[in-house]
């Protein structure tokens, strides 16, 4: 799934490019990706009206829209993109911006359009599983090969922790160091705290030189800060190279990795369901 810094790229995407921008026609035939709303349901409810700004807590982003109008979610999947084109009326200039990389090549999901970055062969039309046009002949488009992305109304966020990104010290004391789940675990619940997904978790905690099996209630209020403060750094890290996929220890998640910090040999092993590695001298 696509972690926070990820949805965050597309969130300012869409905050940088697409935002007041009357819609004048949508593209919501793909009822896959559109569920559960019916061909129509969603052109019915955004024509006419413009995206007035765009919101994301953890691994969820929506937009508002004019008028009262319903909120447009816009869920990225595996390894969906959002694409936002320029006017093409002479109004304004600009290029396509992308944003959403997940697992990139290098070249980042916020350079100048590309279709090397979003696909190593010929981009097929059926791949763009939804899109707005706006009045001035530009686009946004959830490019989303793989088909696993999910446009719909009003999303819920309500069961949803507060974001990884701006939780308070204190309440992220509480909501992480309870209980006897796994610390792992713990961070990947997104109701305790939502946006860590499974590569971010296990750079954080590399980070911290915290075991990823180590009971969450266990831990110490300085060892609580110390994960916040790591998290947080993690976080500001993927957003400026391009997403988790660009973290410290991420590349030495295979078998016969090293940990790039002390040279000890990586463990792979099952937590919170997920396959987690962590250094087998510092994290023990």
């Amino acid at each position: 799934m696509p972690e926070l810094p990820e949805v965050e790229s597309a969130r300012l995407v869409v905050e940088g490019h697409a935002l007041d921008r009357t819609i004048a026609d949508v593209d919501d035939r793909d009822t896959y990706a559109c569920r559960p709303h019916a061909p129509g349901d969603l052109a019915s409810a955004l024509v006419g009206r413009r995206l007035t700004a765009a919101h994301r807590r953890g691994k969820t982003m929506w937009c508002d829209t004019s008028g009262e109008g319903p909120a447009l979610g816009l869920h990225l999947g595996m390894s969906g993109r959002l694409v936002v084109t320029p006017p093409t009326d002479g109004s304004g200039g600009g290029e396509v911006a992308v944003g959403g990389d997940y697992g990139g090549d290098g070249a980042g999901s916020w350079a100048p359009w590309n279709e090397r970055v979003v696909s190593r062969s010929p981009v097929k039309e059926e791949w763009y599983r939804f899109t707005l046009t706006f009045a001035d002949g530009g686009q946004l488009r959830l490019f989303d090969k793989r088909r696993l992305g999910r446009v719909r109304l009003d999303p819920d966020v309500e069961a949803l922790g507060p974001d990884a990104g701006e939780i308070g010290r204190e309440e992220f004391r509480e909501r992480i160091g309870r209980g006897t789940a796994p610390l792992k675990a713990r961070l990947l619940d997104q109701s305790a705290i939502a946006g860590i997904g499974n590569l971010l978790a296990d750079e954080v905690l590399w980070r911290s030189r915290l075991s990823p099996r180590h009971p969450a209630g266990e831990l110490g209020t300085e060892q609580l800060d110390d994960l916040r403060r790591e998290l947080r750094a993690a976080i500001r890290h993927a957003i400026r190279h391009g997403g988790v996929h660009t973290g410290e220890v991420v590349p030495h998640r295979h078998a016969g990795g090293h940990c790039p910090r002390c040279g000890a040999e990586m463990v792979r092993g099952t937590v919170g369901g997920r396959t987690t590695w962590w250094c087998g001298a510092e994290q023990a």
